[in-house]
């Protein structure tokens, strides 16, 4: 309940989606009573926390928790994302990886990992898995960007370990081992990925990254480092822009 709340904060959580959180589509006779009950205990828990005013209000067809901005951790995560994508629009690289980093490395564990999570939490979760990923996806094209191809590849080879259908994490891998003057163990990576696609979904690799292992048996130049002062980052899946 508190988490559905606070996930909601500062706008009115109804009845009507308490009920459904915590009971989905078998509520007890009783829902309504109980979640007032929470309610309440809730609203009690946070008046004993020195320094706070009331924080739990009644509204005409739910309940709001009112928090300042900076008091969920989520929002310093989406602050310093905001943050960091404005540096990229600048081409600053450096300080857009570094708030993502930042930003990412508050992220200990699975959010919420302690909720029995409802319906309409886990669609929450969802999305800020998606946010999670997406953020390392950028952060790691920063840093590819930067020059930094051998720091990554360790981390890179973690990944495609965990998610090993995940093609923009293949392509970011290729490119750091092809950087790195690795191709062998480059296309020893795509083998696996071909392989992978296949036995778990039953599909070929698509065009593009087919396309990206050609340019790297091939060494195009396409994919050696960018030049300083280059334009907007380029996704790895997009460095070689025509797919034959």
């Amino acid at each position: 309940m508190l988490a559905l709340l606070a996930l909601n904060a500062n706008k009115t959580v109804s009845m009507s989606m308490c009920v459904d959180e915590l009971w989905d589509t078998k509520p007890p006779a009783t829902a309504v009573s109980t979640v007032q009950t929470y309610v309440l205990q809730i609203r009690r828990a946070l008046r004993r926390l020195p320094g706070t005013d009331e924080r739990l209000h009644t509204r005409p067809r739910g309940y709001e928790l009112t928090l300042d901005h900076d008091e969920l951790d989520l929002t310093g995560f989406t602050d310093r994302v905001a943050r960091a994508r404005r540096a990229f629009a600048l081409d600053d690289y450096e300080s857009g990886a570094l708030l993502l980093r930042e930003a990412l490395g508050e992220w200990t564990g699975e959010a919420l990992a302690d909720v029995d999570a409802g319906p309409l939490i886990s669609a929450h979760l969802t999305t800020l898995r998606e946010l999670r990923f997406s953020c390392l996806e950028e952060r790691i094209e920063a840093e590819l960007r930067l020059g930094l191809h051998h720091e990554l590849i360790s981390e890179l080879l973690g990944l495609v370990q965990e998610y090993p259908v995940h093609e923009n994490l293949h392509a970011q891998l290729l490119v750091a081992l092809h950087r790195a003057g690795r191709r062998a163990q480059a296309v020893e990576q795509y083998t696996r990925l071909r392989r992978s696609l296949h036995k778990d979904l039953g599909i070929a690799p698509s065009p593009r990254i087919e396309h990206l292992y050609r340019a790297v048996v091939s060494a195009d130049p396409a994919l050696d480092p960018p030049r300083a002062g280059a334009s907007a980052i380029a996704r790895s899946l997009d460095l070689v822009e025509q797919v034959s």
